[in-house]
C-alpha cells in the first residue's frame, strides 16, 4: 500500500493529524523528542484529545495505516522524499516575532540525515520567512504549506479540508512540481466524498492553491486574523448588549440573517484564545510595522478590552455577594480549556479572566480534570466536580456544559448559543 516515504517532525495537533492522514497511503515516520509521547503513540494511544486521532491510532492495524513513532532522526529521515516540519513557533514578545528556532533545529536534523528530501514547513511562520531561510541556508528544497485546523478536530479537518495550500517559488519548476505532488498526497488522504463536493463558487472537489511561499504565509496569518476579527466583533456586540440590557442572542440572530454575514462563527466568548489566534494576530501586526494599518491593532486591543469587561462583570457578582453577607466569595473557573472536546488550554481566554479577578484579591478555584497538578498559577485545582460546584460562589465558564445545569444560577457565561 505505502508508496511515498514521509517523515513528520513534531506530534502536536498539526504534526500528528498530518502524519495519520498521510499514513493511509504512504509510509510515515513521526518524530518527537518527548519519550512519553512516543511511548503512547507506539501503544496506539493519543497524547492529545482529538476524536479522529484517537480513532485512527486505536484502529491503525484494521485501517492498515503505515505509521510509526520514533525518537531517532536517522530512522525518521533516512530515505524520506518529504520531511514535514510541524514544530511549535511561539510568539516572542521581546523580538515581536515568532520564535522559529524549533523549525530551524528540525531542518538541521533533517539535513544531517537526508540532504536531498523536500522539507515542507507546516509550522506557522512570519510572512517572508520561507524565502529568507531558503536564501540564508542555500537550500532550494524548502516549501511551505499552511494548516487550517481546529484544536480537538485537527484530523477531521484534514480529512475534510476547506482548501489545500502549498507555497513554492514561482520561478522554480522543480519546487513547483514538488509542491503540486505534496498537495496531491494531502488530497489523496482526504475523505473520498470530498472529491465530489460542490464548493460555494460552483467548483467541484477540494480547492488546491499552488502559491508563492510568501503568499501562502500571508494566507495563513490573514485567515486567522479575520477569524479573530469576527470573534472580536461579536464579542463587542455582546458587550454593548449586556451593558445596555439588550438580548445579545436576538440581536446576533437578526444581524446574521444577512446572507453576506451568515450565522456561523458568531457565538460570544471571553475573547479569542488558544494556540493560534493570539500569536498569529500579533505576528501579523508585527509584519505591518512599516505598512499603514488601524484594523489589525484594533483586533488585538479589542481582545484585551473584552477580557476587562468580562472580569468586571464577574467582580460585580462577587461584590453583590459580599454586600449580601458572603464574607469572601470564591470564584470557580470551570475548565481551563479553550474549547469543548479539547484538552489544550494554551493561552485560553479564561486565564485572562482569572488573572484580572485574582488581581482584585478574589480567591479562585479551578475545575480541570485534565490537569495533573494541585495548583495552577497559585490557584487550587480540583477534578471533583461535585465539590467544585458546592464550594464555588460564582462559577465562570467560557463554554457552557450541561454539567452545570443544577447550579445555573451561579454561572456566568457568554456562551449564548451553547456551542463553540
Amino acid at each position: 500500500m505505502a508508496n511515498t516515504k514521509i517523515a513528520v517532525a513534531g506530534t502536536g495537533y498539526v504534526g500528528l493529524s498530518v502524519a495519520l492522514l498521510l499514513s493511509q497511503k504512504n509510509d510515515v515516520k513521526a518524530l518527537d523528542i518527548v519519550p512519553e509521547k512516543v511511548g503512547m503513540l507506539k501503544e496506539g494511544r493519543s497524547p492529545i484529545r482529538d476524536a479522529e486521532i484517537e480513532r485512527f491510532l486505536s484502529n491503525r492495524e484494521e485501517m492498515d495505516l503505515s505509521f510509526e513513532a520514533t525518537m531517532d532522526p536517522a530512522e525518521a529521515y533516512a530515505g524520506a522524499e518529504f520531511a514535514v516540519v510541524a514544530t511549535p513557533t511561539n510568539y516572542d514578545v521581546d523580538t515581536n516575532s515568532f520564535d522559529t528556532s524549533a523549525v530551524e533545529a528540525a531542518m538541521d536534523a533533517v539535513r544531517a540525515v537526508n540532504p536531498s528530501c523536500w522539507i515542507v514547513v507546516k509550522s506557522t511562520i512570519p510572512v517572508g520567512y520561507t524565502e529568507r531561510i531558503r536564501e540564508e541556508r542555500g537550500d532550494e528544497k524548502i516549501l511551505f504549506s499552511p494548516e487550517f485546523l481546529r484544536e480537538g478536530h485537527a484530523l477531521w479537518d484534514n480529512l475534510h479540508p476547506s482548501r489545500i495550500v502549498v507555497g513554492a517559488p514561482q520561478g522554480d519548476p522543480e519546487a513547483r512540481a514538488a509542491a503540486e505532488r505534496f498537495a496531491g498526497l494531502l488530497e489523496e488522504g482526504a475523505d473520498p466524498g470530498e472529491r465530489e463536493r460542490v464548493n460555494a463558487d460552483g467548483t467541484a472537489g477540494i480547492p488546491k492553491l499552488l502559491l508563492g511561499p510568501t503568499e501562502a504565509e500571508a494566507v495563513k496569518l490573514f485567515a486567522n486574523t479575520y477569524l479573530a476579527l469576527r470573534v472580536a466583533y461579536f464579542n463587542e456586540l455582546d458587550t454593548y448588549c449586556e451593558d445596555k440590557g439588550l438580548s445579545s442572542a436576538e440581536v446576533i440572530r437578526g444581524v446574521c440573517l444577512e446572507p453576506r454575514i451568515g450565522s456561523h462563527y458568531n457565538n460570544p466568548s471571553f475573547g479569542y484564545g488558544g494556540y493560534c489566534l493570539p500569536k498569529d494576530t500579533r505576528q501579523l501586526l508585527a509584519n505591518y510595522r512599516d505598512v499603514p494599518q488601524n484594523l489589525i491593532q484594533a483586533i488585538v486591543d479589542s481582545n484585551a478590552t473584552r477580557k476587562d469587561h468580562v472580569a468586571d462583570e464577574v467582580l460585580k457578582r462577587v461584590n453583590k455577594l459580599v454586600y449580601q453577607g458572603t464574607p469572601k466569595p470564591l470564584v470557580g473557573v470551570y475548565r481551563l480549556t479553550m474549547k469543548s472536546g479539547s484538552d489544550n488550554f494554551r493561552a485560553s481566554s479564561i486565564q485572562g479572566i482569572m488573572k484580572r479577578v485574582k488581581a482584585k484579591g478574589v480567591p479562585v478555584l479551578v475545575y480541570e480534570p485534565t490537569f495533573e497538578g494541585e495548583e495552577f498559577y497559585g490557584s487550587e485545582v480540583t477534578s471533583d466536580l461535585a465539590s467544585f460546584k458546592a464550594r464555588a460562589d460564582v462559577i465562570v465558564a467560557n463554554r457552557w456544559s450541561d454539567d452545570l445545569s443544577d447550579v445555573a444560577a451561579k454561572v456566568y457565561t457568554r456562551d449564548l448559543f451553547r456551542r463553540d
